[in-house]
């Protein structure tokens, strides 16, 4: 049975996570220890008995994410199933950080570092209240690029998440977002929603934060990954560190082709998804792409004594 570890993005962050992992995992509390230090501050605090709305600020919950995915990863590490049990990873928008991280590409401490940038960059990319994102549900990809180019009247409006056959997001200008959802109602979308977000990710706007993460990866050793990881730009599986760090850079402006990822994993015989860290949203849009896929979420202790069998 072929085997992927998917690890999640920004929207799974819960205050309290991975501190289960901590006290049951010496190597898990590690993980936190670590990026508490290469950041200079206690984020392990604030992940576990902060603030909701401070622990969802994009410069916060970057890191906190993934140093929540790396503690499940050591946590399973401890039980006897490593990253060699995986034929692939691929990582949901950040995540990617997390599954380069996970197969060696990347040094815990300089992932924590690049998110807390990477963070800040798309914060600071595009003034609060100009720019929105919208969750297209009941619209396939092609129909939802349609809504957005409809939509965009000379705006940026793109499709930046390609979740599922059904949940496409769109990203840009608020009032070209807006747009887009009365024009994807008027389509026949199921739910077109604005999401609770504080900035428009994955589109052209993004291009400043691209820059500055073009600045910083220069700057970072990027190693050949233990295993191949499929990229959100590209969905398909990558190796080669600098072909790797230019995806990083384009990822910030470019689309999450997640339903294609998850495809292309099947397609390659991944018959088990395993959604590493906080929360189930990835499990859920696996069964949604894959009929049948067997899929497991693994955030807590008991999921890893599960996990192991």
């Amino acid at each position: 049975m072929s085997r992927a570890f998917l690890f999640p993005g920004q929207g799974a962050q819960t205050i309290g996570m991975g501190r289960a992992l901590a006290a049951a995992y010496p190597a898990a509390k590690a993980v936190f220890a670590e990026v508490d230090d290469a950041l200079g501050e206690k984020l392990s605090a604030l992940i576990w008995e902060g603030d909701i709305a401070d622990l969802t600020l994009t410069q916060n919950a970057q890191p906190a994410l993934m140093a929540t995915s790396l503690a499940a990863m050591r946590a399973l590490e401890a039980e006897g199933i490593t990253i060699h049990d995986a034929a692939f990873v691929a990582g949901h928008s950040l995540g990617e950080y997390s599954a380069l991280c996970a197969a060696g590409a990347l040094q815990l401490a300089d992932t924590a570092r690049l998110l807390r940038i990477r963070g800040r960059a798309m914060q600071e990319a595009v003034p609060v209240g100009v720019g929105a994102m919208a969750a297209l549900l009941g619209l396939d990809f092609a129909a939802a690029t349609e809504v957005a180019a409809e939509a965009a009247q000379g705006e940026v409006c793109q499709a930046a998440n390609d979740n599922d056959p059904a949940q496409v997001v769109v990203s840009g200008h608020k009032a070209a977002v807006e747009r887009a959802l009365e024009i994807a109602k008027a389509r026949g979308a199921k739910r077109a929603i604005l999401l609770p977000v504080s900035a428009p990710f994955h589109c052209a706007l993004m291009g400043p934060a691209a820059a500055v993460m073009a600045e910083a990866l220069a700057g970072v050793a990027i190693a050949a990954p233990q295993v191949p990881v499929v990229v959100n730009v590209r969905a398909e599986a990558v190796t080669e560190p600098d072909r790797i760090r230019a995806l990083l850079v384009a990822q910030v402006t470019g689309s999450v082709r997640w339903r294609e990822s998850v495809q292309w994993m099947a397609g390659a015989g991944v018959t088990e998804f395993w959604e590493i860290g906080a929360g189930k949203a990835l499990s859920g849009m696996v069964k949604r792409i894959v009929e049948g896929a067997a899929t497991r979420a693994v955030g807590t202790p008991e999921d890893v004594l599960a996990a192991r069998g």
